[in-house]
């Protein structure tokens, strides 16, 4: 890399093998990491995935959680951090839009405006940070059109807090079906020798799969 900060986005669908990327490309970024988790667990099916993500994590790794303000998170990092994951920007973006919306109408003017207004505080933040940070998000506009008026503002304000993390980015990878596509960022930013390969993912994704009788596999 030519320059102290850089900033990587890993986006796609769900099951797609973005977080086990993003995982692999902060352990080779080297550390000392910090994982920033934007989830809240709020009932069984949450509780269990963020189980199965901690225990992928290395131990030595500092987790902050940050359910709100990304960039107020930036800005309390310690102050060794070499690398940060963020996992991911589909929840916080969820989880903005519910608070700020609240009963009223999630499509209202000022949600959006403050919505993405934290995506902007966030880049700033991140901007003045010596070191890699690495956000995870998702790709929601390539299904069906959500039924819901909450469904459709959510699939919106992340559609366009990707194109502006995207824009800001040095580098973008789409994951897809477990292997990892470079969209944007050269040889020397991104596929580098420091990247784990394609194949490395794809292997660790099979082994976390389980085969549960009558059904399909599923990613632990």
């Amino acid at each position: 890399m030519n320059k102290s900060n850089h900033l990587i986005l890993v986006t796609g669908g769900v099951r797609s093998g973005k977080s086990r990327w993003a995982e692999a490309l902060a352990k080779q970024m080297g550390g000392p990491v910090a994982y920033i988790a934007t989830s809240q667990v709020e009932d069984h099916e949450m509780a269990e995935r963020v189980r199965r993500h901690k225990e992928r994590r290395p131990a030595n790794w500092t987790t902050l959680e940050a359910p709100w303000d990304l960039a107020e998170a930036i800005r309390h990092l310690p102050q060794d951090t070499k690398t940060v994951l963020i996992d991911c920007l589909g929840v916080f973006v969820s989880n903005l839009m519910l608070k700020i919306a609240g009963d009223s109408d999630p499509t209202l003017p000022k949600v959006e405006t403050e919505v993405l207004g934290a995506i902007w505080s966030f880049l700033q933040a991140q901007a003045t940070m010596p070191g890699t940070v690495i956000v995870v998000t998702n790709e929601t506009g390539l299904g069906v059109v959500p039924p819901s008026a909450l469904g459709r503002a959510f699939r919106d304000y992340l559609g366009w807090a990707n194109q502006i993390v995207a824009a800001a980015a040095d580098t973008v990878y789409l994951t897809v079906a477990g292997i990892p596509l470079l969209i944007k960022g050269g040889v020397a930013s991104a596929a580098s020798e420091a990247s784990p390969s394609p194949y490395e993912t794809v292997k660790q994704n099979r082994a976390s799969w389980t085969v549960i009788p009558g059904g399909n596999q599923h990613d632990k």
